[in-house]
């Protein structure tokens, strides 16, 4: 989509998630019975080059369609393991930038959001900073001078999200089911409950309130300041604060010393958040954080934050110290306990758990210090790939909503470390952290 308008009819946007569903689905089946007549080799090749076609497919149309429709790709793209490899790669394009909307439907927007526009600005750049699936990003000055970031949803965004919401997961649930047999109702209520409260951007300026409060005292996080005179519903004004974007701080362009500070601030905020806080900043896309040259990480997108339950937390730390002291066989019943077990509650077996366990104990070594990356077998895609290995027992697993959203958050961090190749102290700040949920 280029600068053309938004597609914002309810019936127009289910006929194309439809006709997307249709699309994969003929193209799925299609591929199946030629695989009967296929070689081994061969067979291998089309089905990784029919499942990159099918996922450019739903690439372009939820990138099109924008809102709901888009940002659920993106939080598909989030869960490692739920999808064939080849499809979360492509989806996870949707969590680039996405086209713009024209400056003047944005200006429309924005000053029907603020009626003291005027008032409160001294300019505004109505072309776009940066954009994604539900509104851009604009730079502008303040009357007092001050140079902020204004988040402004796309026209009718909050409209379109609902309805989308009564077409997508039937749509969504189909085209899911072509890749994968996981149950998708728990899926469903933790992207619902993501997408409802991220339309607001009254409760992301108070998500943002709340974790500045909490990161006082913690110099290494920087966290942009609320204009809360600039701020309503579908208007969010924070001040500028800018850094190295995700992509450059992963290069080498930097030295590998800055990287592992980056990756243990970053680790540092995702256990604080967990296990101490209990305030999970729950949208691990990299495109939410930009970093800066003293060691210090800038978090930018509060639309999508976590309240964890005291117990889920506290078996969260008993999990992570059971791995790291390698008490596999207590794991069954610390997860048993969380809701996490067979359909039928019976606890999910050792045997299961044990190749996971195996992997991430080398992330809590000692000595040498684990670097996420290292190797051609890197603990993020060797975790995925047992994900596929195990695929029929999984979906015989109950997750609770809360434990899901976490693991994607937790899933994500991992993605991020390997993408900075961070090394760190990943032992120690762990049970720095599971001492903090044992406390009442």
């Amino acid at each position: 989509m280029s600068n053309d308008k938004m597609i914002t009819s309810a019936a127009r946007r289910f006929l194309k998630l439809g006709g997307l569903a249709g699309r994969v689905g003929a193209s799925v089946v299609t591929n199946q019975a030629l695989d009967l007549v296929r070689s081994g080799p061969t067979r291998k090749l089309r089905q990784t080059e029919n499942l990159v076609r099918n996922a450019l497919r739903i690439v372009e149309t939820l990138g099109e369609l924008k809102g709901a429709a888009m940002k659920v790709g993106q939080m598909l793209s989030l869960h490692e393991g739920l999808l064939p490899p080849e499809v979360a790669e492509v989806l996870r394009s949707l969590q680039k930038e996405a086209p713009r909307v024209p400056a003047e439907v944005m200006e429309f927007e924005v000053r029907g959001g603020l009626s003291n526009f005027d008032e409160l600005f001294e300019s505004f750049d109505f072309e776009a900073f940066a954009a994604a699936s539900i509104g851009q990003v604009h730079r502008a000055r303040m009357r007092d001078g001050g140079e902020v970031a204004v988040k402004v949803q796309y026209p009718l965004i909050d409209e379109i999200v609902k309805a989308d919401l009564k077409n997508l997961k039937t749509v969504m649930k189909q085209l899911v089911a072509l890749f994968t047999d996981v149950d998708f109702e728990p899926l469903w209520g933790e992207l619902k409950k993501g997408l409802l409260a991220e339309i607001d951007y009254l409760h992301e300026a108070e998500s943002i309130r709340r974790m500045t409060a909490l990161h006082a005292d913690v110099a290494e996080i920087v966290i942009p300041r609320v204009v809360s005179e600039a701020t309503a519903r579908n208007v969010l004004t924070m001040e500028f604060v800018d850094g190295i974007p995700a992509t450059t701080a992963c290069s080498d362009r930097y030295p590998a010393e800055l990287r592992d500070r980056w990756g243990r601030v970053l680790s540092e905020f995702q256990m604080r958040g967990l296990l101490e806080h209990r305030l999970v900043h729950a949208d691990p896309n990299m495109a939410n954080f930009a970093f800066l040259d003293d060691g210090r990480v800038v978090v930018y997108d509060f639309g999508c934050v976590k309240e964890v339950p005291a117990d889920l937390a506290r078996a969260y730390a008993d999990a992570f110290v059971a791995v790291i002291e390698d008490r596999v066989a207590d794991l069954p019943a610390i997860f048993a306990g969380i809701g996490l077990s067979r359909i039928d509650g019976s606890p999910i077996p050792v045997e299961l758990i044990a190749p996971y366990i195996e992997l991430i104990a080398e992330v809590f070594r000692e000595d040498p210090p684990y670097t996420f990356g290292e190797g051609n077998d890197e603990i993020y895609r060797e975790i995925v790939r047992l994900g596929f290995d195990h695929w029929e027992e999984k979906t015989n697993l109950l997750f609770p909503e809360d434990v899901i959203f976490i693991n994607r958050s937790l899933s994500g961090h991992f993605g991020n470390l390997s993408r900075l190749g961070a090394t760190g102290p990943w032992r120690e700040l762990v049970l720095k952290y599971a001492a903090s949920a044992a406390l009442p």
